[in-house]
């Protein structure tokens, strides 16, 4: 064994069983120690585990496809100890890594057999698989890893700073609450304490009171002090008095504290969440998480019940003992009695909320769209967690009940759901509230409309619905209904129309808050401010492409879809008559399928205009391009467009637009890198330098899909592997003039639309030998980027 495998074998053995220890011997919630650098790395997953369902989601979407979920946890204490980022640039290092997981992984397994928990455990035998395909690859999966763990703190960033910018004042508000709660919980015991002395006393004085007589007939001379037993006895039963009215004081304080936390909680914090679920639902990064105030409504709903236990007590204690003062007290106990009825009912009636708005599992980063006959899910919790309640509440969706525009707007269609699914509030084991989870729901038309005859003011997606869910209480003697609405949901019949829908979703919800909703929104939209739409335009990019857009993007997106001087933004001039969104829409869609990575990392400059690319680009060194979308194209298209310097003349050229259908045959990365201007019989790549001066390799490397060396390659079957590479002709112009060529008049527009632009051309070598570049730009479809396969039969 040599020197430095067997130091890596031992540094790999000692990682794995100082892993070990630390995962099998501190408990699970004991294990983060701040001063134990080891212990501290499984906070990122930890932290990642607390977030609201909307960023836990793009950390779902950050996995998908890229690198298995149940690794990455099962395994987040090696991944989170080791330098990935080093191991992505050193291949020696990469593979001590994998090693170490791999080790790690196999440690686990053997625990899990030991304890009899195989079954329950993991699948370890497939994460193992897994590993093992990429054994031969460390470099990849280290790229992986630290790519990973530095979104993940991205999305914790954005977490911590949604949570801070939410504004001072509601932090402020919290704590206040907190304070407000604690203090209610500290007083809540006091009274506890005066009810056990109030029993203490009471008990005393009976056994003063019934003993007395017969000890005075044994003794007979203690009959003398028959007057000074008598004083003590009124002596005790003046402190009971004193002592009831002040227990009945402190629950008076209790209450008046408890109506100002639950005015709080029912008339600011719940309105405040639920608008910033609303924003969360259109890709906000508001933080919508119950947790706070689940806390709260429980807290404070047991305080009520507990007053209430006091009070009876203190009833019984009367009846029990015959106390001379109850008469007196019966009026301000049954006064107190009330005002708590009443905080209580208050309080329990808000607390059934639907903390998961409908949502369809095919479109998982839109809710609130919903297609008649497909399944949808909705989660709905109860926010005073108490054990009491567990299983004491059964809830029944309806849909649109109470609506009054079902019956005032002419053509509004009627649905039902296909079939009754009442469900029972339950303890859920992930939040540990009580739940109930909604997840095979759909919807039926109940009548539908006959072509022409029930003509409606809105369009289909213009037209709003909501689910209520309705449920009644009935608990110590308390009776009343409470229920619980989502926000306002699209009904489509196809999926087609799922994205105008999501305009109205996003449309209403920039405008609406507050409840009764209003679902005739549609009849004559109010417009939104510039202000607004950038800003939930700019969610959506977040949420598909982990990355903002910036203020030049949201300028040139400005200038293309706004022309009011007030800076507002007509319902019909953003997706009825010129339908700016279905552009959008187009861009997110190539992003999400195709260009997620280069977004995210910046390489994409997307949205730039004809005449700021030229700009920008004249006075960059020659091979420096650019990527911007497509301003045509409705699908969503990216181009590139490069600067070349000719007799001390900048020129910029564009290619033609790379839609969908090609990027899924060839990624933009690979196009870019073999990229290719032919010239008589030369060929040279004028891509160099992304914009400003990063060189190509640089933004895209480690996406090349990089081809095999003719040493590496492999033949089979008599076939030889064959690159496909994109080429134009060259487009330099001659010396002079610069600009005779029509085609490179940089005064004419750049986009596909309306000039002349560069095409990729077969790489053939028949077509070299036998078409002139004129020819085969007649007999060669422009629109496409051809791959053909060329077979070299020997």
């Amino acid at each position: 064994m040599n020197a430095p495998f067997f130091l890596n074998h031992m540094f790999i053995t000692e990682t794995v069983r100082t892993y070990s220890i630390i995962y099998y011997t501190i408990p699970h919630e004991q294990s983060i120690n701040n001063e134990d650098k080891t212990a501290t790395t499984m906070a990122q997953w930890q932290d990642l585990l607390k977030l609201d369902s909307v960023l836990q989601g793009r950390v779902s979407q950050l996995y998908e496809r890229k690198f298995p979920k149940e690794i990455r946890q099962c395994l987040c204490l090696p991944i989170e100890s080791q330098d990935w980022d080093s191991a992505a640039v050193d291949e020696n290092k990469a593979s001590i890594c994998f090693h170490v997981l791999l080790e790690c992984l196999e440690d686990l397994r053997n625990c899990s057999v030991q304890e009899n928990n195989i079954l329950q455990g993991p699948n370890f035998s497939g994460m193992k698989d897994y590993l093992l395909k990429l054994e031969d690859k460390p470099l990849n999966l280290a790229v992986i890893l630290s790519e990973s763990l530095k979104e993940e703190k991205k999305i914790l960033a954005l977490a911590s700073e949604a949570q801070s910018c939410s504004s001072p004042a509601m932090n402020q508000t919290w704590k206040e609450l907190d304070n407000n709660v604690n203090e209610l919980k500290k007083l809540t015991s006091e009274v506890k304490k005066e009810m056990m002395l109030l029993e203490f006393l009471n008990e005393n004085l009976d056994f003063i009171q019934k003993t007395w007589p017969s000890q005075v007939e044994q003794h007979i001379g203690l009959a003398k002090s028959h007057a000074v037993v008598e004083e003590e006895c009124l002596k005790r039963t003046n402190l009971i008095t004193q002592k009831k009215q002040m227990v009945l004081q402190q629950i008076s304080n209790i209450l008046n504290l408890a109506q100002k936390i639950v005015a709080t909680l029912t008339d600011v914090e719940l309105p405040e969440w639920k608008r910033r679920q609303q924003m969360a639902c259109i890709g906000s990064p508001a933080d919508a998480s119950l947790d706070h105030l689940q806390k709260w409504f429980t807290t404070v709903a047991e305080t009520l019940l507990q007053v209430r236990e006091q009070l009876q007590k203190l009833q019984d204690q009367n009846k029990k003992y015959k106390s001379a003062d109850a008469s007196s007290l019966t009026g301000p106990m049954a006064e107190i009695e009330k005002f708590t009825l009443s905080l209580l009912t208050k309080l329990l009636a808000n607390a059934l909320v639907v903390e998961k708005q409908p949502i369809m599992s095919s479109l998982p980063q839109r809710p609130l769209i919903l297609k008649t006959g497909v399944r949808f899910s909705v989660i709905v919790r109860f926010l005073a967690n108490l054990p009491e309640f567990k299983c004491l509440l059964k809830v029944k969706p309806v849909f649109d009940k109470d609506v009054e525009e079902a019956k005032t707007l002419k053509g509004f269609r009627h649905f039902d759901f296909n079939k009754d699914d009442s469900k029972v509030l339950d303890v859920d084991s992930l939040c540990g509230g009580l739940v109930a989870e909604f997840g095979h729901m759909s919807l039926k038309e109940r009548k539908a409309r006959t072509k022409g005859s029930h003509e409606s003011r809105l369009l289909v997606t213009e037209e709003l619905h909501i689910i209520k869910f309705v449920t009644g209480f009935q608990h110590a003697g308390l009776e009343f209904n409470i229920e619980a609405s989502s926000l306002p949901v699209v009904v489509i019949s196809s999926t087609n129309q799922g994205v105008n829908a999501w305009a109205s979703v996003m449309w209403y919800n920039m405008l609406s808050a507050g409840e009764p909703p209003n679902l005739s929104l549609f009849v004559d939209p109010p417009p939104l401010s510039w202000q607004q739409l950038s800003q939930v335009l700019s969610w959506q990019f977040m949420s598909v492409g982990q990355r903002e857009l910036d203020e030049d993007q949201l300028s040139m997106i400005r200038d293309k879809i706004l022309d009011d001087p007030d800076g507002l933004v007509q319902w019909s001039k953003f997706s009825k008559n010129e339908n700016a969104w279905i552009w959008i829409d187009g861009i997110l869609d190539l992003i999400k399928t195709h260009l997620v990575n280069h977004w995210r990392d910046g390489s994409i400059m997307g949205f730039v205009s004809r005449e700021r690319t030229k700009v920008l680009l004249q006075e960059k060194q020659t091979g420096t391009f650019l990527l911007r979308f497509s301003e045509s194209n409705k699908d969503g298209a990216i181009s590139f467009s490069w600067v070349d310097h000719c007799n001390d003349d900048a020129h910029v050229y564009a290619i033609e637009p790379y839609t969908k259908s090609e990027l899924s045959v060839k990624a933009l990365p690979d196009i870019i890198y073999n990229y290719s201007l032919r010239a008589e019989r030369t060929h040279r790549n004028p891509l160099i330098y992304l914009y400003p001066d990063i060189h190509k390799d640089a933004a895209f490397g480690r996406y090349y899909n990089t081809p095999e060396t003719p040493a590496t390659k492999k033949i089979k079957d008599d076939y030889v592997k064959r690159n496909n590479i994109p080429t134009s002709d060259n487009p330099t112009p001659p010396p002079s003039p610069p600009r005779k060529m029509p085609f490179m008049d940089m005064d004419m527009d750049m986009d596909m639309d309306t000039d002349i632009t560069l095409v990729d051309l077969l790489d053939l070598p028949e077509l070299n030998l036998f078409m002139s570049f004129q020819e085969a730009s007649t007999e060669t479809n422009f629109e496409t980027n051809f791959e053909t396969n060329f077979v070299d039969f020997n």
